[in-house]
């Protein structure tokens, strides 16, 4: 009688939806899974591709599992976890982003049943730590460092880490032809971090073939004023000035008033503004360079001005670009034309404007500094040449680490087999559940593998049958093998230079292992309706506040 007396105690805002338990977290892994679904076809050589339509009416095609998770629109809390590990591997590694999902999704399907079964998380999350753990310290026993070896021995290793990554990506058909370019690219660049130093120009037309590596800096022709025709559009050894001012007739633009007595004193304002400019012309002909590229503009009389001293200029640099010239040609962005010394003018062996596709290109070839590189794609439609250029970064991230952390593994779901292998070993050496969870980690890792033949219309059944038989000799000669994509068998993966840096592995379970724990670490999920729907109208509000104020401003142009 006294419990129904009891007064009912309220703690959460009405309308607060809460999930808890066993269902709550079933719940969670279901979510993830179908995430996981959604990218599963992506994985390997023999990947589909997903073609995405936004809001905006934009269409992306992307293989690459990063791309595809950024620009699927996930509202569900816990599969977002998924979109961040593969974000993280996408920014820190570069590849593996659709693995990474994989494994996590499967770490969870595996632990599903204990949960249902009444396995408390935390016993899980342990076993999967000391795994993930285990897994890690194999991975480093079997990489292979190519640290030592000659320059060309190195640069064919990395050609090959390169060729392994483009073979799953829309453009793996040419993969020698541009592992070589991003191999070229990466060591032109050489101990430099970064990665805006490696720039990507997209030109459509033409065939993937006709794409080029520059030694050093090429971007897109700026806008011009009337003159420019008559600028050369070669130099051999030039120097080069770089600026970051206006080089344009310009009235006086703060709102300042002059009261004149005379109206002959109006020509001396006027004068002042002509001489102005003239003077700041004049200078940067005195400073001996014979290109100027300013990133602001450059206008009509500062084109005709330089063309009858035969200086080739262009304004409006986009700043990349610019920085990109300096570091290569050893110049400095200088903020104003006064005292322009030797020191601060860059130089190239070769600057030309070539014409590519439809588009005019400036090239800087030959440069001291040599620093950066740029890549000039082609390809039919603007789709595939992102995809492309999606396709390089990854590979380009990929040579870098090889480059760093010098070890590689055997790819093609091989590592991942002997790795299985290795812990179902382990997980019999063990007493008490954690036996049972073990052995669940090590079945997940076979997702690769099945995946790979999957996705390449095999019997996947088949395939890791013979794969595990290989792996399980005892004398360790199976441990490369991995699945053939060509054949429909299993082959030495290694032998076949089908390689990848070990840090993409390492990375990879790492993060799949940290999701997978934080997802079954979650019991309950609190959705407070209304506090949303308040940011909702507080965002909807200062947006419109935005947009009247922008009116307002925006009307006193001049």
């Amino acid at each position: 009688m006294s419990n129904m007396m009891q007064p009912q105690i309220i703690l959460l805002k009405e309308g607060t939806d809460t999930s808890q338990g066993k269902a709550q977290l079933v719940s969670n892994i279901n979510a993830c899974m179908a995430v996981a679904d959604v990218v599963r076809t992506t994985l390997g050589p023999r990947g589909m591709d997903k073609l995405i339509h936004d809001d905006k009416g934009n269409t992306t095609i992307s293989n690459d599992g990063a791309t595809i998770m950024k620009l699927l629109d996930i509202v569900h809390p816990a599969a977002k976890i998924l979109v961040d590990i593969a974000k993280s591997q996408d920014s820190e590694v570069g590849d593996g982003t659709t693995t990474v999902v994989l494994l996590a999704g499967e770490f969870l399907k595996e632990a599903k049943p204990f949960i249902e079964d009444g396995v408390h998380p935390q016993n899980l999350i342990r076993s999967y730590r000391t795994a993930s753990y285990l897994a890690i310290e194999k991975i480093k026993e079997l990489a292979v460092s190519i640290e030592g070896k000659s320059l060309e021995e190195k640069r064919s290793l990395l050609a090959k880490c390169a060729a392994t990554t483009l073979s799953s990506k829309l453009i793996g058909g040419e993969k020698e032809f541009f592992a070589s370019m991003v191999v070229d690219s990466v060591l032109a660049i050489g101990n430099d971090d970064r990665l805006n130093m490696i720039g990507i120009k997209k030109v459509p037309g033409g065939t993937m073939r006709d794409s080029f590596l520059v030694n050093g800096v090429a971007f897109k022709k700026t806008f011009s004023y009337a003159g420019f025709e008559q600028q050369p559009k070669k130099f051999e050894n030039p120097k080069i000035l770089l600026l970051n001012i206006e080089l344009e007739l310009k009235s006086e633009k703060e709102n300042a008033e002059i009261r004149l007595t005379d109206p002959l004193q109006y020509q001396s304002i006027v004068d002042a503004e002509w001489n102005i400019i003239y003077d700041k012309l004049d200078k940067c002909v005195k400073s001996g360079a014979k290109i100027v590229l300013s990133r602001l503009a450059i206008g009509d009389l500062g084109t005709q001005y330089f063309a009858d001293r035969d200086i080739f200029c262009a304004g409006r640099v986009a700043e990349e670009d610019l920085q990109r010239v300096a570091a290569a040609t050893g110049g400095t962005v200088q903020t104003s034309v006064n005292n322009v010394i030797d020191e601060v003018l860059g130089t190239c062996e070769i600057f030309e404007e070539k014409q590519v596709g439809n588009e005019r290109f400036n090239i800087f070839s030959g440069c001291p500094s040599g620093h950066t590189a740029t890549i000039v794609l082609r390809g039919g439609a603007d789709q595939f040449i992102e995809e492309a250029e999606r396709s390089l970064h990854d590979a380009i991230m990929i040579v870098r680490r090889a480059m760093k952390n010098s070890t590689v593994v055997a790819g093609g779901g091989a590592i991942d087999m002997e790795i299985s292998r290795y812990l179902r070993h382990h997980s019999r050496t063990i007493a008490g559940k954690s036996q049972l969870f073990i052995n669940s980690y090590a079945k997940a890792l076979e997702v690769i593998p099945r995946q790979l033949c999957d996705n390449a219309g095999f019997d996947a059944t088949d395939v890791l049958n013979n794969l595990r038989q290989k792996h399980a000799l005892a004398s360790g000669e199976g441990a490369l093998y991995g699945v053939d994509i060509n054949t429909g068998g299993i082959a030495d993966s290694y032998a076949h230079f089908v390689w990848e840096p070990a840090v993409v592995k390492i990375n990879a379970i790492n993060a799949a292992t940290e999701a997978a724990c934080l997802i079954l670490s979650v019991d309950e999920t609190v959705k407070n309706p209304k506090s949303e729907s308040a940011q909702g109208e507080a965002a909807a509000s200062a947006m419109g506040r935005g947009r009247g104020g922008g009116r307002g401003r925006g009307m006193r142009r001049r």
